[in-house]
């Protein structure tokens, strides 16, 4: 139980949450605006926008709009924070027990011990994704709601 509150816990955890919701924010922004024919997680390049009429009702607002990115934005700077104040914690516990001086927060997320903690998770979790868009391009897995119809053919998807 005294591991739920050491800086230890914190800091991974903050950084696992990290990486997770920057990616599933780059993910939902991304798939937003690109099209991809044949991926199963684009939208068709050929269906046409439906036609808004604005004038009989009102747009709602960009916060409605956007809220899931902003959500995930959110998510994404909370554990951000998590992981920051919890790396501080063992850094200085570290620094401390070799006899230097604590650091101020703001020296820690400009170290490259923070960095290097964060790109590394980034960098998986990116990879991950990158690898499920361009491999459902072009292969297939039956009944799985991620993957282009089995039976399609790929000059009709485009893979």
């Amino acid at each position: 139980m005294q591991y739920l509150f050491s800086g230890h816990f914190w800091q991974a955890t903050g950084e696992n949450w990290e990486s997770e919701f920057l990616q599933m924010g780059f993910y939902v922004m991304l798939t937003a605006f690109l099209f991809q024919r044949g991926s199963a997680e684009s939208k068709d390049p050929d269906e046409k926008k439906k036609v808004r009429n604005y004038h009989l009702r009102r747009s709602p607002s960009f916060l409605y709009r956007n809220s899931l990115s902003l959500a995930f934005l959110l998510l994404f700077t909370f554990s951000f924070t998590i992981h920051a104040y919890g790396g501080l914690i063992v850094s200085n516990e570290n620094r401390i027990s070799h006899g230097l001086e604590s650091q101020q927060l703001t020296e820690f997320i400009t170290s490259a011990e923070f960095w290097f903690q964060s790109f590394q998770n980034w960098q998986s979790e990116f990879l991950a994704v990158l690898s499920i868009v361009v491999l459902t391009i072009f292969l297939r897995q039956s009944n799985s709601p991620e993957s282009k119809d089995v039976d399609a053919l790929n000059s009709q998807t485009g893979g």
